[in-house]
């Protein structure tokens, strides 16, 4: 298993994987913001993954993208992959609403973060866990530790 990269870690929740990828929360309750990290060593691009693993990442962002459109009751999902402080490939999911904080403007550095509660993160697990994402598994809590 790739590792995390230290400041995904540090910014984010792990909630569980997909067939390739692993599913973080960013840890800032101002928008439903997931990202998905390839589990493959030392790739920065999505070009560097071989042919089947873009397929499946396609996959996964889309599998994702309509679940948290559908669950948050978006008006607008920024899909990106920047990189340009994380080397580590990673593909930010930002569900965004016309009364969010930074619209229309995008989300990074605009606001200090404000961390998710004990309460709405676990209502964000659970509509994962009982979604019935293809492929998806929740985080076991050794996982966490």
């Amino acid at each position: 298993m790739a590792a995390i990269h230290s400041q995904l870690s540090a910014d984010c929740i792990v909630l569980g994987r997909f067939s390739l990828c692993h599913l973080l929360l960013m840890n800032d309750s101002s928008y439903p913001w997931f990202i998905l990290v390839p589990d493959r060593e030392d790739i920065r691009e999505i070009y560097h993954l071989d042919t089947t693993d873009r397929k499946q990442l396609l996959d996964e962002s889309c599998q994702l993208s309509e679940f948290i459109m559908s669950a948050f009751e978006g008006e607008k999902l920024n899909v990106a992959a920047l990189g340009n402080q994380v080397p580590q490939l990673h593909l930010h999911h930002i569900v965004r609403y016309t009364t969010d904080p930074a619209w229309p403007t995008p989300v990074w550095g605009r606001f200090p973060a404000r961390p998710y509660n004990d309460q709405v993160l676990g209502e964000i697990r659970s509509k994962f866990n009982s979604a019935g994402l293809d492929g998806y598994q929740p985080v076991v809590e050794s996982y966490l530790a």
